[in-house]
């Protein structure tokens, strides 16, 4: 008795330790690849599948139905406004899910702006099923994934946005007057002090100080 008490409540623990599987929603345009990709999930006691149909306006009230903890997504084009239009209303509706787009061209800008719309894994068509399934798993843990060739697009795009930023807040400091501007212009075609004020009908002494702010 005293055994069978030990490994029911062995058992009891390892049911308690382990996760919940992830509840995965397939959205994809051909029916054959979701039935295919369905069968492929429903094999991993990790991953259920708890609904599957193509990208349409009321297919986004069946999500949320479902509770989904990811939305697997083959239907995004950066290009076109309806597609943008349902991943928002998507996101919007179900705010605490995540998302993994698969099929995905190898298009760098494509990539950036998924990163942008909030999308957490990428995956090339070349991508294989193992390759799908971790991203999946890796997402579904709250970390993001992609092709490693694109990690040097996505460090470039960021360094670019800083430098950005950098440009407003320098200009915002450092915001010139009309007066200014125009005093700045006429140096850079090389007149001298004294010509600039008798261009703009002032005193030597005040363009040194424009000059000099």
């Amino acid at each position: 008795m005293p055994e069978s008490i030990g490994a029911l409540a062995l058992c009891r623990l390892v049911a308690k330790q382990s996760p919940s599987p992830i509840k995965v929603f397939v959205v994809a345009e051909n029916r054959l690849l979701r039935e295919t990709l369905v069968r492929l999930f429903r094999k991993r006691s990790e991953i259920n599948i708890v609904g599957d149909t193509c990208c349409s306006e009321s297919s986004i009230e069946t999500i949320a139905s479902t509770n989904s903890d990811l939305l697997l997504l083959d239907c995004f084009n950066a290009n076109a406004a309806s597609s943008d239009d349902w991943l928002a209303d998507v996101q919007e509706s179900i705010p605490e899910i995540k998302v993994v787009l698969f099929g995905m061209d190898e298009d760098p800008e494509i990539f950036i702006q998924a990163v942008r719309r909030g999308i957490a894994g990428f995956v090339l068509k070349n991508a294989s099923a193992t390759d799908l399934l971790e991203a999946v798993r890796t997402v579904a843990q709250g970390e993001a994934t992609c092709p490693p060739k694109f990690c040097k697009v996505l460090f470039k795009a960021l360094a670019a946005a800083n430098d950005q930023n950098k440009d407003e807040r320098i200009a915002t400091q450092f915001e010139l007057t009309q007066r200014q501007r125009q005093l700045m212009s006429l140096v850079a075609m090389g007149l001298s002090n004294k010509e600039i004020a008798a261009n703009l009908n002032l005193s030597e002494f005040t363009v040194k100080n424009h000059i000099y702010r």
